[in-house]
């Protein structure tokens, strides 16, 4: 099935491309822009990334199920999740608090 009729991309290549990244780093965060990256693509109008997104939920989630992932596996991954979102917040932080000083 097409995806992405910007770039014709099928959820099979999308999948294919999920899990490849899945094999690198099983816990790592995917986003739509990771998984068009790993293809050379780019999005363009972005309104497949819903899609996407819903791609990376089932195709980890049966990467996961059929790898049979231990407790202190998603404990470790969830504890990294974390320290993402709060990098992630001190740097939207810092970027508002520059555009103040600049204005």
């Amino acid at each position: 099935m097409l995806v992405c009729s910007c770039n014709y991309i099928t959820d099979k290549e999308i999948r294919e491309v999920i899990v490849e990244l899945l094999d690198q780093d099983c816990w790592q965060l995917i986003v739509p822009a990771k998984v068009y990256h790993a293809m050379s693509k780019r999005g363009r109008c972005c309104g497949c990334f819903p899609n996407v997104v819903e791609l990376i939920i089932k195709t980890t989630e049966d990467y996961h199920a059929h790898r049979h992932s231990t407790e202190a596996e998603v404990i470790d991954y969830m504890s990294r999740l974390k320290q993402f979102h709060e990098e992630n917040r001190r740097a939207d932080i810092e970027r508002r608090n520059q555009r103040h000083r600049a204005a």
